[in-house]
């Protein structure tokens, strides 16, 4: 008998070693006894998207952050008729989301607001996005000034004689509330414009399906595809520094890129390696503010702190060059298949219809870069530099005995961080021979935190929670983490007859190849990616582009049609399928795939759970099927 409803909170089993992990996030991100009744009759999905690893107590911030203001541009600023914020819960060390719809008699009342508010923003949004980059930018300079120094044994005579009449305590404790508040303030910033460019796309899409009622989604997102977006910057930054090496003759500099400085002391040395170094630092700020994960957790790498991460990726774009590949993006490509599709849809409309898509096409192509360009200034950016200075805290910290290892602030949430600093300065400024309590304090407690973290990441969290809908209608939710009916039903076991060995996903990015599966958990393993091989992963990050030259598809577990997996994926002209909801469980590495990103079927081809053995020709790298034949009207 087929499923109807997913595993409620309570059913799912703790992880041993995980018992009374509930204590361990703030009250409020946790199902509470009290709210059970009505917590149960909400579906909640899990957002591996964004948070694929279990959190720490502090990490908890950008999950906190990120959803609050998704929410608050949804139900205070914009007005959105049907849609306001998500309801968001940590469960087992992993963040769950509920869309909470506008009441229906509501939503017409919304609607002169609504409309208001996003004329504004379209008739004004070039200056307004300049403006809002000066913005975004002025935070990440404050950020870049804070500092967490250790405190003076003694208050320097200067001060005295100024005096000051301050001890250096003040600036710990200002400056973590201003490290929290600068971090807020740009996630605020950070929905400004993202759910306008949403909703941009949203009214050309469902323009589209009303006057072409038979258009594929992808031939939809394939009309604004091909443009020149800021989140692609780093990785064409680090194509030219390979293109440059090559010209240069320096190719055989890079045999151990995971020496960063001796790498980049024998390019120095070497004859034009002056020049080489000269665009090297140039590219740096501010495009090495750039991570392999996706901005959200304490652990993640950034280019610029970790300079063999792009040193290796220009080692293997040299490569690449030296054996006659292409590494550019096939941006003209892009554009031309663009240009065809536009034209045999708009061929199809009267000259009063044809004005309407003219106008809903070109503001969703304005906004629509948006979409990505804001991961680089905020997930990147932004979360880079508060990071470098969360571990700054720690380490200063850890010098007084707080922790045993350097990042141990980690395991303690932003409110009990608050708390140790005083209980810091207070033990120093006494001046007692014990010194502050935190020392004795905490250790245990990190100790007690790191088991229960690490005994959570031994369970894949379950995809959702409680009794889905009959109908799943939100548009972000359906868009972004591609969490529609049909992909509800695929993850409850609700399967097509003779679909044995068959995935279904969201046809993210048009084509068909088969290869073998290279399974990534984790930003760690991206340097086993093999040329040709099909990236399954539980989602992609933008950070990814240098890999996507190598890989002939991607397959993902969430993302709907605008998730970031299945826009660089187009970008790239790859195949993709997204939302499987389980590739990563099903699928083991080394298997033969079928992928299909123009109906969104993956088919495992050999191994384990393969599909029925069909006779035929199979298809081939960037054999991409052609685009379905226009709906007339």
């Amino acid at each position: 008998m087929t499923k109807k409803s997913f595993p409620k909170p309570s059913d799912l089993p703790v992880p041993a070693g995980a018992e009374g992990w509930e204590k361990i996030y703030p009250y409020y991100l946790v199902f509470q006894d009290k709210l059970k009744d009505k917590e149960n009759e909400k579906f909640w999905f899990c957002d591996s998207q964004h948070w694929p690893t279990v959190f720490k107590p502090f990490e908890t911030i950008g999950g906190e952050f990120a959803v609050k203001c998704l929410g608050q541009y949804n139900a205070r600023h914009l007005m959105i008729p049907n849609a306001n914020g998500i309801e968001f819960r940590v469960h087992l060390g992993y963040l769950y989301m509920s869309p909470v719809s506008v009441p229906a008699d509501e939503m017409a009342t919304r609607v002169p607001e609504f409309q208001a508010r996003i004329t504004h923003y379209f008739q004004n949004w070039e200056p307004m996005l300049e403006e809002w980059k000066k913005k975004v930018r002025g935070t990440i300079d404050e950020l870049e000034s804070l500092t967490f120094e250790r405190l003076p044994d003694m208050v320097p005579m200067a001060d005295i004689e100024s005096g000051k009449a301050m001890d250096g305590s003040e600036v710990l404790l200002e400056n973590y509330d201003r490290l929290i508040a600068l971090a807020y303030r740009n996630w605020q910033y950070h929905f400004e414009f993202l759910n306008l460019g949403y909703i941009a796309y949203l009214d050309f899409f469902n323009f589209c399906k009303e006057v072409f009622p038979d258009i594929p989604d992808q031939s939809i997102a394939q009309m604004v595809q091909g443009v020149d977006m800021e989140l692609f910057r780093p990785d064409d930054e680090l194509k030219e520094l390979a293109q440059l090496a090559v010209e240069l003759g320096l190719q055989d500099r890079f045999t151990d890129p995971d020496d960063a400085a001796g790498t980049l002391t024998a390019i120095a040395a070497a004859e034009g390696g002056d020049a080489w170094i000269a665009r090297w630092e140039q590219a740096q700020d501010p495009w090495f503010n750039f991570t392999t994960g996706n901005g959200f957790y304490g652990h993640d790498k950034y280019w610029i702190d970790h300079l063999e991460i792009p040193l290796g990726f220009i080692a293997d774009y040299i490569r690449r060059i030296d054996e006659g590949q292409t590494i550019k993006r096939p941006t003209a490509e892009l554009i031309a298949e663009k240009e065809r599709i536009v034209e045999e849809y708009s061929d199809l409309l009267d000259s009063e219809t044809q004005t309407v898509f003219d106008a809903k096409r070109a503001l969703s192509a304005t906004a629509y870069p948006y979409v990505e360009n804001h991961n680089f200034y905020i997930e990147h950016w932004t979360m880079g530099v508060f990071w470098r200075k969360v571990r700054e805290l720690s380490r200063t910290m850890h010098s007084y005995g707080f922790w045993e290892e350097e990042n141990d602030l980690l395991y303690l949430n932003r409110n009990e961080v608050r708390d140790a600093l005083f209980d810091l300065v207070t033990g120093h400024g006494v001046g007692a021979p014990d010194g502050p309590i935190g020392p004795v304090y905490w250790p245990e407690i990190i100790a007690e935190r790191r088991k229960i973290v690490t005994a959570l990441k031994t369970a894949r969290p379950a995809p959702a929670l409680n009794t889905p809908p009959e109908a799943i209608t939100e548009p972000f939710t359906r868009m972004l983490w591609g969490i529609t009916t049909e992909q509800v039903d695929s993850w409850l076991g609700v399967a097509e007859e003779g679909s044995e060995g068959v995935l279904k996903g969201m046809a993210a990015s048009a084509g068909v190849v088969e290869g073998r599966a290279r399974l990534i958990m984790d930003s760690e393993q991206l340097s086993d990616i093999q040329d040709g091989e099909i990236l399954v992963a539980p989602v992609t990050a933008p950070s990814w582009g240098p890999v996507f030259g190598k890989i002939k598809a991607a397959v993902t577990d969430i993302g709907g049609m605008m998730s970031h997996a299945a826009i660089v994926c187009r970008e790239y002209a790859l195949p993709a399928v997204t939302g499987t909801g389980n590739a990563t469980t099903t699928i083991t590495d080394g298997q033969l795939l079928r992928v299909d990103g123009t109906t969104g079927k993956v088919t495992i081809l050999d191994g384990e759970g393969a599909a029925p053995r069909v006779e035929g020709p199979g298809a081939h790298s960037h054999d991409h099927a052609p685009a379905p034949e226009p709906a007339r009207v």
